[in-house]
């Protein structure tokens, strides 16, 4: 099935457990779902009907529902209205922090306390989000599979949880472009270094014009000497429904799940897939030093917190 740039303005309103990310699913009704993959963060997948997924973190680290957060901020910025998010058990905190809390609501608003209650009330108000418990943890395959019904026979966008982007242009939205203008899935790449490229999965590209690559293999966690390319995927994509029938059936992959990258592979051989080199900053929040880096570079960016870090960060840097 491939898409029409037709289609896609039709339908378009742009919208951690160890190593398993984050997803989101662009459609007509932004999905947002999250999962959780053995006790750390996950996955999340949006549609281009304005349908996103959102995977949460572990309950009991606000942090990882902030993090959330910006991949539902992302999603939104990018037209999407709706989101699902598949959750797994213990994740109620996650739930509530996308819920009104009339309780405190009502303390702060008799305080007078305006900036804090709209802050209160932003992510409560930031889209429409709906919950899928996932039961099993099978791979990210698994989890994007497990929104089939909720997506329909659309195009979707998926965004992973373990990456955070800073970009003047929502990434998401960046594939979406791509995929409307060829009328393909799409995946967000950039290069690493080939002694990280077993971490991701490395695609086998040939350019269409600046930033953008025809894709027509790619493999998960490939050694240097296996690897197709240095551009890995990202932890973005766009994606058309056949993926859903593709995972359907696929066999148990690397670490024994339901990998997403086994699906695609057979999705680009079989249909048009591109690959952007996507312009923006890429956290890597599923390790130490990618949570630091991005806790403190949105902290530096807070109107409240920027100016206090600020001098901070001069003082500890000075006494090293």
């Amino acid at each position: 099935m491939t898409v029409s740039v037709a289609e896609l303005k039709t339908h378009l309103r742009i919208q951690h457990d160890e190593e398993d990310g984050l997803l989101e699913s662009l459609l007509k009704q932004a999905q947002a779902a999250a999962m959780a993959q053995r006790q750390a963060m996950q996955p999340v997948s949006a549609s281009i009907r304005r349908v996103d997924f959102l995977l949460g973190g572990d309950p009991g680290l606000q942090y990882n529902n902030k993090a959330l957060e910006k991949r539902v901020e992302e999603a939104v910025a990018a037209g999407i209205e709706e989101i699902l998010i598949i959750t797994g058990r213990g994740k109620g905190i996650m739930e509530d922090h996308f819920d009104r809390a009339p309780e405190l609501e009502e303390r702060l608003s008799r305080a007078g306390k305006e900036r804090e209650l709209s802050e209160v009330r932003r992510a409560a108000d930031l889209a429409n989000i709906f919950y899928v418990r996932q039961k099993e943890t099978k791979g990210l395959g698994h989890a994007i599979w497990r929104a089939k019904r909720f997506v329909g026979d659309e195009p979707f966008a998926v965004l992973l949880g373990d990456d955070i982007m800073r970009a003047k242009k929502p990434v998401t939205l960046q594939l979406v472009e791509a995929a409307e203008k060829y009328g393909a899935s799409a995946v967000g790449v950039q290069r690493v270094a080939t002694e990280a490229i077993s971490r991701y999965s490395s695609v086998k590209i040939a350019p269409l014009e600046e930033r953008v690559f025809s894709v027509s293999d790619m493999n998960e966690k490939p050694s240097p000497e296996q690897m197709f390319s240095n551009y890995a995927i990202l932890g973005r994509y766009v994606l058309t429904p056949d993926i859903f029938d593709i995972l359907e059936r696929v066999k148990p992959g690397y670490g024994g799940e339901i990998q997403l990258t086994d699906g695609l592979r057979e999705l680009c051989q079989n249909s048009r897939m591109v690959a952007v080199d996507f312009e923006g900053r890429r956290y890597d929040t599923g390790n130490l030093n990618g949570f630091l880096e991005a806790t403190i570079d949105f902290a530096l960016d807070h109107p409240a917190a920027g100016p206090w870090l600020r001098g901070f960060l001069k003082e500890k840097a000075a006494q090293l």
